[in-house]
């Protein structure tokens, strides 16, 4: 495990105090968990665009061209 020193403003650090003390955790623990929900978003957002690059636009519109021309089933229609 490593040590790291951050600093925060006074307001943020009591209200991390807060929130940990309300989850029965430590602040540490609250942290180390604030930053991997933080990873984990950026690194979820890094694989979407990836998967987003190796789209085409024929292949979209091939499977939309293939969508039948009817009316939508009772409920699923648009207001």
């Amino acid at each position: 495990m490593t040590a790291l020193t951050v600093r925060l403003p006074n307001s943020v650090h009591q209200k991390i105090k807060e929130l940990a003390e309300r989850d029965a955790i430590s602040v540490n623990q609250f942290i180390a968990s604030a930053a991997a929900e933080k990873m984990a978003s950026v690194m979820t957002l890094d694989y979407i665009k990836s998967e987003a690059a190796k789209g085409k636009r024929s292949d979209f519109e091939n499977y939309l061209g293939r969508v039948p021309d009817v009316p939508a089933q009772p409920g699923d229609e648009v207001s």
